[in-house]
């Protein structure tokens, strides 16, 4: 199973950490961990790189264990406003197709939170 648990605060969600395989398959052929490392993957590039916000992140790839924040979400981090906004909302997309999965892999899928 792999579990999420998300970080916010006030209500924003700026982090998560990423544990274990779904299990849905058979390793190199389970299409549902294909699309969580894709879709985490497309995540931190997009706050990385198109949003030239700062992200930190631990990726183990034996274990699948992914730690990973996106203070560039948070006001006392990030003054540009514009940028916040992009970043908290790519963050909370995530959340939200993750949720979405959740729906029919419930199975193979955990997922809770942690305002902090």
């Amino acid at each position: 199973m792999t579990k999420f648990l998300f970080y916010k605060r006030d209500g924003v969600y700026y982090g998560f950490r990423e544990t274990g395989h779904t299990g849905f398959a058979d390793q190199g052929e389970d299409i549902l961990c294909s699309a969580l490392s894709a879709m985490t993957m497309l995540l931190i590039n997009a706050i990385e790189v198109s949003f030239a916000s700062d992200v930190d992140y631990k990726i183990d790839e034996e274990s699948a264990d992914i730690l990973f924040f996106a203070r560039g979400a948070l006001s006392e981090f990030e003054s540009d406003e514009k940028k916040r906004y992009a970043v908290s909302g790519i963050m909370y997309a995530f959340y939200l197709q993750i949720n979405d999965l959740l729906e029919d892999y419930y199975d193979f899928i955990e997922i809770s939170e942690v305002e902090e």
